[in-house]
């Protein structure tokens, strides 16, 4: 399993960042998806999560309304769209799966809101 994440930066508050998880080495229409982040000093959290089929999306409060979660299926890749950023969402962003009960993560991308 490996999972590749792109689209962090620098951005300054208010604005916008699309992240991108591209995933290999399971069944990716199979898999519900996730986003989780950590900042410095803080505990890894959830972010948002979405399940197999793109229907169906979950998310952490302080992310309703400004973040969505998507996916290509086609694509095997999972994506995040954050509007509204704010210098408290600065943190290292993963892209997350659980396959069969092992539980993989990205890389991570960094996300860094500041003027």
């Amino acid at each position: 399993v490996q999972l590749v994440e792109s689209g962090g930066g620098l951005v300054q508050p208010g604005g916008s960042l699309r992240l991108s998880c591209a995933a290999s080495g399971f069944t990716f229409s199979r898999q519900g998806m996730s986003w989780y982040r950590q900042a410095p000093g803080k505990e890894r959290e959830l972010v948002a999560e979405i399940d197999s089929g793109g229907s169906s999306t979950n998310y952490a409060d302080s992310m309703k309304g400004r973040f969505t979660i998507s996916r290509d299926n086609a694509k095997n890749t999972v994506y995040l769209q954050m509007n509204s950023l704010k210098p408290e969402d600065t943190a290292v962003y993963y892209c997350y799966v659980r396959v069969r009960q092992t539980r993989y993560w990205g890389q991570g991308t960094q996300v860094t809101v500041s003027s």
